[in-house]
């Protein structure tokens, strides 16, 4: 088990999240009105989400925006979160790397996402407003605006994806335990829901339908917003909180990274550890290689188009410049249910587009497999999702070996997998499986875009 942790004092909590847009050579393509095709402005943002948030998110300019004091003084709870250099790993592998992780699994809700729910909850309860929905894949999502909006007092409502709202119940029973309404998605409480199961009655449901039904009663509900977990720019923001801890505990290692890894559904965690150190890179001062780790079932980086896309099923959303497999792409059951998103967010996007950011895809098995690995050495069980990070990095580590080269490698270890144990019941039972997706799948939704780009 690993010893060598780099811990931070309070003081140290950053002051400012860090807007990688101010610095990216090619910003991303705007957002479109679906019906229009044309610009989306701040005002059309406005009845769905809190005006601070717009403005953070149409922000190309701004390298950096303070953090509340409100927040920070949440953040006080749980953060700054480790650095462990994963030594049992190293031995494990006998490889000359050196990995070192920088555990988000610590939070009072278990993963990142607090990062970003906090914030979220602080500017929708300053603009007055008293409730609020959201969508989850997994439940991490829901579980973190859960405990933010009992923080702030507010109501929320929250669509589960239907698939993780069977396999996962004890996240379900955290978002009701702080107070939240949890429904499965998709649902015959909107439109978008009925709609769906009327088409298909035993769908298991996607992150884009639990958006479209979201933000449907968020549209329908007075003094009600809605808000978002990953993919979108705000959110990327305030992750940063993570890189930027990190990069003081890697100088405190006396080491810097030469790989940044992070799993990736829609962006926020892998954005939150890779873009203070992608800062360097566009500075000039670092040649660096920033790896998003993605289901092999649901590949949108590695496999997708880069094209406008609906960030949900139903079209409710403004179309976005993205990696994608259509918004209309069901994926596998798989469990790692945070990854299980058609689209990335539009900035992860731009960058994977000129080739400052690479991605790679993973099978379930081969992250179970890592994920496994990595508990017995390091002592943490990993959620699923960061099995993905654990598996990139293993990858990585077992490469320096063969190249004989001394490489420092870092990921995010997002979350913890102690709700998770169902999934690694199966995997123990061999009763997982690879879910291989066919280039004749893989293009069927993608010929159902519009060619806008």
């Amino acid at each position: 088990m690993s010893t060598k942790k780099f811990l931070l004092e309070e003081k140290d909590i950053p002051t400012a999240w860090y807007n990688v847009a101010a610095d990216m050579p090619n910003k991303p393509l705007p957002p479109l009105h679906p019906g229009t095709k044309q610009p989306v402005s701040a005002e059309d943002f406005y009845p769905l989400f809190a005006k601070e948030l717009v403005h953070q998110e149409m922000n190309m300019t701004d390298k950096w925006i303070e953090i509340p004091d409100e927040v920070r003084e949440l953040y006080k709870v749980w953060r700054p979160t480790p650095l462990v250099r994963a030594t049992g790993l190293e031995k494990a592998l006998d490889t000359p790397a050196h990995i070192y992780f920088k555990n988000e699994s610590v939070s009072p809700v278990g993963s990142h996402k607090l990062n970003s729910a906090l914030a979220q909850a602080y500017y929708c309860k300053k603009e007055g407003l008293t409730n609020l929905t959201t969508e989850t894949g997994a439940g991490q999502w829901g579980a973190a605006m859960a405990y933010a909006a009992k923080a702030f007092g507010l109501e929320l409502a929250v669509y589960m994806v239907k698939v993780s709202y069977n396999q996962k119940p004890y996240r379900r029973s955290i978002m009701q335990t702080f107070g939240a309404q949890v429904v499965a998605s998709p649902s015959m409480s909107t439109k978008a829901g009925k709609k769906i199961l009327t088409d298909n009655p035993t769908y298991q449901g996607s992150l884009g339908t639990a958006i479209s039904e979201a933000i449907e009663l968020a549209m329908a509900t007075p003094n009600c917003k809605y808000v978002l977990g990953s993919v979108l720019n705000h959110v990327c923001l305030h992750q940063t909180v993570i890189g930027l801890e990190a990069e003081k505990q890697m100088e405190m290692a006396g080491e810097y990274p030469d790989i940044v890894i992070g799993c990736f559904g829609g962006g926020s965690n892998f954005s939150g550890i890779s873009f203070p150190f992608l800062r360097h890179k566009l500075e000039g001062n670092k040649a660096i290689r920033i790896i998003a780790a993605e289901p092999a079932s649901c590949p949108k980086l590695t496999r997708g188009t880069f094209q406008y896309d609906f960030g949900d099923e139903a079209g409710y959303t403004p179309m976005l410049p993205m990696f994608t497999l259509g918004h209309t792409f069901a994926p596998a059951h798989i469990h790692a249910g945070g990854l299980r998103y058609h689209g990335g967010g539009t900035i992860v996007s731009q960058l994977r587009k000129d080739g400052l950011v690479e991605a790679v895809d993973v099978k379930q098995l081969t992250t179970f497999e890592a994920a496994t690995l990595f508990a017995r050495v390091e002592g943490i069980i990993p959620a699923p999702e960061s099995a993905h990070a654990i598996a990139a990095a293993i990858i990585e580590a077992e490469q320096a070996k063969k190249e004989g080269k001394q490489k420092v490698i870092l990921f995010n270890l997002s979350g913890h997998g102690l709700i998770d144990m169902a999934a690694y019941d199966q995997y123990f039972a061999d009763e997982l499986v690879n879910d291989d997706l066919s280039d004749a799948d893989l293009v069927k939704n993608i010929n159902k875009l519009e060619k806008i780009i």
